[in-house]
Parts: structure tokens; sequence; C-alpha cells
């Protein structure tokens, strides 16, 4: 069968069946709408927990990053996998045992506070939507180009999607839609990995393939590497002759590289996406063992990751590099064809321009498009692409043998590091049908994240500030909201939510990964302080809490705001931190502003300081309080 028909069957199917999912386990209730009635097994669980987690910045764009980042970006990485398992042990049961199934919600009894609630819930708003224009960018790049339209237009599509099945069938058809997510990403990731390890390495396992040999010569565009050489040895080598930095040799700087990996680290204990998961189990207990199930199946994928990266570098250098550009995308060299190419560089995600005359693409370390907006494509024969002029790229006149005899290294390729997973296995020339999973993958693992988020903002808007804010009784302390209201009010809310998550889709601040870890950061300047203290400090209070909250979301947020969005000098970053790891500072900003107001203002009541000294106590493995 043809590819396009594959991908659409493919594609199809997995709608089909998520849909499917929805309507078959539409939720009837509030609790049904937030937490999925709380009787989800721990096995299903951890399969809707990875898929929740794995979104599309994991799945689509983790692996470009360290594939044209290097170690570098293996912050990433370490940050995302280490932040799970600190949610998992530290936080999660005790939020679980606390009897809150949202993150506000707990603030909100626990500082005993309508701020605090309401401060909470604009913290979620930030955090989550900045996440969210992550996912549907990485849902707009699947459909442009295996779906053949336009980005916006697959952004579209995908807001209706998530529209059916988290509208309707709230939490609980989220949660059995995501363990079919987690299913076709399973398959998606590691087929198509398992093919490469064996192209590039002739081994079974990726795993074992990132630290084997390669099988095969490539031309770097200046030498020959040799078959027998070591995979990252290989691309040391490599790298470095064509003006990067060594593959395994980080150039962020050591601070950097700690503050980003901290920031995503601590971000994803404070995710609100995520900490709901652990209230859709029946008890306390089924809440961690469901906790160690979703490590082992996020495991299986985030391991593959780098084996990923690597093999992806070696086959764009191997079909890229030094080829020439006419008879490469007209198909006509052998072993080697260029389809592709054409296909991405349509959708303005790759592109090549002939910056020497020379008809062959040189892929080196430097800039490829210096043109005015973001870079579309320059095509071969010199025209610019619609959005994008091609003024200030200086053409040389020297041929690409000459300047790298003189010590000259140029670059004519630009590659969208979003597409390398969606693109590997094309490159890689690997089956049709290989690249149909691939493609129905990448738009499960966007849209699973996409709908837990939009069901934490619709739930923290009509249950946490309609209903136990605007709407409170003041007598009784109760929603006045019936739960008819407070569930049509939900599906509002993420009906809003999605039309504001698509315009940000359409309009991003940046890459999806970028995006995604500028959301951790805010998670963790804002979250992650008020939730620890919370739990492991009894004397913490609501005056605390509240200017800890909103001293580490503004200065987290501000920073990035004006070195992101204002043009602000990198040259003034403060201890030179770049913006995505600013939330560490911001978090440590938090802990000491809280601590210090919490210091010179009342004490909680006896009661709270109860409430958090029980829910340290290791008891109550079975059905924590009905909320």
């Amino acid at each position: 069968m043809e590819l396009q028909n594959l991908i659409y069957l493919f594609v199809g199917l997995s709608f089909a069946l998520y849909i499917g999912i929805a309507i078959w386990a539409r939720a009837g209730s509030t609790k049904e709408f937030y937490v999925a009635g709380g009787g989800v097994h721990p096995v299903l669980n951890g399969m809707a927990t990875a898929a929740d987690f794995l979104s599309a910045a994991s799945f689509i764009s983790l692996a470009g990053i360290i594939s044209l980042k290097g170690s570098d970006g293996g912050a990433y990485l370490m940050g995302w996998t280490g932040g799970y398992v600190l949610l998992a042990m530290l936080l999660a049961p005790y939020l679980r045992k606390f009897g809150k199934f949202t993150v506000p919600d707990f603030v909100g009894d626990r500082y005993y506070s309508d701020l605090a609630r309401t401060v909470a819930v604009v913290c979620v708003i930030f955090i989550s939507f900045t996440y969210v224009a992550g996912q549907m960018r990485g849902v707009g790049i699947v459909f442009s180009r295996f779906l053949q339209v336009d980005i916006n237009m697959g952004i579209y599509i995908g807001m209706g999607i998530v529209f059916v099945y988290a509208v309707l069938g709230g939490m609980k058809g989220v949660t059995y839609t995501q363990v079919a997510q987690y299913c076709v990403m399973l398959f998606a990731f590691t087929v198509p990995a398992i093919f490469l390890s064996l192209q590039v390495t002739e081994s079974f396992l990726p795993q074992i393939g990132f630290g084997g040999t390669v099988a095969f010569e490539f031309d770097n565009g200046i030498k020959m590497i040799d078959s027998g050489n070591y995979l990252l040895h290989a691309l040391d080598t490599s790298m470095t002759d064509l003006g990067f930095s060594a593959y395994t040799v980080s150039h962020d700087g050591t601070l950097n590289v700690f503050m980003l990996t901290a920031a995503l680290m601590l971000g994803t204990a404070g995710l609100p996406h995520v900490i709901v998961r652990f209230f859709t189990t029946p008890t306390v207990r089924d809440a961690r063992i469901s906790a160690g199930w979703a490590l082992m199946f996020l495991a299986i994928v985030y391991t593959q990751i780098p084996a990923v990266a690597g093999f992806a570098r070696v086959n764009l250098l191997n079909n890229l590099q030094n080829v020439d550009y006419a008879k490469f995308v007209d198909g006509q060299i052998a072993g080697n064809d260029g389809a592709w190419f054409k296909n991405w560089e349509n959708s303005g995600l790759i592109g090549w321009t002939d910056r020497n005359n020379d008809g062959k693409i040189q892929f080196g370390s430097g800039k490829a498009f210096e043109g005015q907006g973001k870079p579309i494509y320059i095509n071969g024969n010199g025209s610019s692409g619609e959005r994008m002029t091609s003024n200030s790229m200086p053409l040389h006149a020297k041929s690409a043998q000459e300047m790298r005899q003189n010590g000259e290294i140029i670059n004519e390729l630009y590659i969208d590091r979003d597409i390398i997973v969606l693109a590997n296995p094309e490159i890689g020339g690997l089956p049709n049908w290989v690249i149909a999973l691939m493609a129905a993958g990448g738009l499960a693992a966007a849209l699973s994240t996409a709908a837990g988020l939009l069901l934490v903002i619709s739930t923290s808007i009509s249950h946490d500030l309609l209903g136990n804010v605007l709407m409170k009784d003041p007598v009784t302390g109760k929603s006045k909201l019936s739960e008819k209201a407070e569930l049509l009010s939900a599906r509002i809310a993420a009906v809003v939510a999605i039309l504001v998550a698509g315009y940000l889709g359409i309009h991003p601040p940046g890459f999806v990964a970028q995006v995604v870890a500028f959301a951790f950061g805010l998670a963790a300047a804002s979250f992650f302080p008020v939730i620890i203290l919370g739990i492991f400090y009894k004397r913490m209070n609501k005056e605390g809490a509240i200017a800890g909250m909103l001293s580490g979301l503004i200065f987290t947020f501000g920073y990035i705001v004006y070195f992101v969005f204002m043009g602000g000098d990198k040259a003034d970053y403060l201890w030179g931190i770049a913006p995505t790891g600013i939330g560490t500072i911001g978090m440590v900003l938090h802990f000491i502003v809280a601590i210090v107001v919490s210091k010179f203002t009342p004490a909680p009541p006896q009661e709270i300081q109860d409430l958090v000294e029980n829910i340290r106590i290791p008891r109550g493995a079975g059905a924590s309080h009905n909320h």
C-alpha cells in the first residue's frame, strides 16, 4: 500500500479508537469527569500516567534536541525522568492521602485560604497553557507532514479531536483513551528504533546499539568514517570536523545544564496534570503501585531516546552531507531516496539554500538562514519561501572543497529539531508501514498530554475557582453549584481552554521542548515549594504560601518574557542562566520568601497542624478521604 494511504489508515483507525473509547467511557458525574470515578486499575493507571507524561516534547522533540545538541540535550532527559521519580515517591502518596485531587484544592485547604486557592488556580493556568502550547504545536507539525495539510489546519483538526474525547469523556474518557494511546506510542517509538539500531549498528536493542559500533562507512563531508568505529566516537569526530561541538561534550556550561535539569525535575514534581493521575485509583496503596508501573512504562521509551538521537544524527550525515540536491530530491541516488526531504521542505520544517553555488548540500555549524522572520525554506533555484527573504544569506564563489581546504565551514541546511524523530524512519528508508505507525504515535503523544492539561485547566476553573471561591456558600463553606451545573461549567471551561490552546499552538513561543521547559520552570517556581512545605513544614501558613507562590511565579515568568519575547540581551542573564533553567532560581526565591514571611506572621490553626502531622504518618493504605 502507498505511504499516504497507510498514514490515513493508521491515523484514522487510532482516532476512531480514541473517540470510541471516549463515548464508551463518557463521564456522567463530576467525580468521573475530574478523577475517573477513582476506580482505575493500577496497571491501567500506570499506562495512562505514562501516556500523559510522554508528551509531544518527549515523543517528538526530545530525541531531536539530543540529536542536534549532543550531551547538553541530555539535561531534558535527566530532568524529566528524575522529576517523575521525585513526584511519585516524595509527593504523590501524601497528596493522595490528603484526599484532594487538584493542586489548588490542596493549597486552598492546607493553607485555609480562598486567596491562596485563587493564586494556585492562576499558577495552574499559566503553567498548563504554556505547556499545552507545545502540545498543539506538535499536533500541527505531525498533521502538516503526514496528512499534507497546513500546520495551522492540523492544529484545528487536533482541537476537534481533543474536544470530542476530553469535553465529552472527562478524566474517565481521557484515562482509558490514554491507555490506548500509550500502546500506540510504545509501538510507534520502539519499532522504528529497533529498525534503525539494526541498520546503523546491527544490534537488535537500541540501548545496546547506542554503545556499539557503526555498521557502515559514511561521509561527514570532510572525511569518511569507517565502519567499526564506536557510534559515539564517530559522532564526536564527524561533528568536530564540521565545526560543531563534540557530541559527548557539554558546551552550555555546567551551571546552565544543572539549572535546566533541576528546573525540569522540580517542575515535574509540581505538574498538576500528572499529580491528578494519583487520584484515579481506588486506594493510596494502588496509587503507589500505579506509580511503579508508570515508571516502568516510561523507562521502556526513555531509555531508547538517546539511541534514537544518535542514529538520527548518523543518518542525517550519511544521507544529506555533500549530496547533489537535484539528484537527491528526484530520487536519482541509489539507496538514498530524497522524497522525504521534499515533503518536509514543503511544510517549512527543513530547507536548503545553495550558498556556494555547487549544487550540493553542505551541513556544518552556523545558521543556514538569517533572513527576516522564522526560517521557512529556500528553494534550490535560489527563490525564497513565501514567508522569508534571503537578504542576509551571502553566496560564496568558492567550491565546498576549496572552503574546506581553507578551514572554512558553511551551513546550507536548516532543520527544525521537532521533526527529527518523525522524519527518522523516512531518512533511514524504513518501510512505509513503519512511517505510518510513527505518524499515529506522534499524534497520540501530543493529543494525550493536551487532553490531560485541558482537563486540569477546566477543573481548576470550574471546581476550584467557581465552585470553591466564587460560588461558595459563606455559611456552610460548600459550593452552591449543583453537580450538574458544575459538570456543565467544567465542559464550558474545557471548550474555552481548547480555543486558547489552539491559538497558542498557532503562535508558539519556541520549539516544542523549549516551550515545555518554560512550563516546567513555572511549575518548579510556583508549585513545588508550596506542596513540599505544605506536607513537611507544619509552621507554614497562608501568608507565606501566597507570598511564595506569587514571588516565584512573577520572577520566573518575568524573566522568561523579558529574555524570550522582549529581546533581552543574553549578556544580561542572571549569573549566565538561560530562561529555560531560571525556574530553579524562582524555586529558591519561593522557599526563602515563604519561610521568612511565615516566621513573621501567625502560625496556622492547630487543626491544620494536626492535619499535616496526620498525612505524614504511614497509615491509611486503604481508601483515602472522599472529596
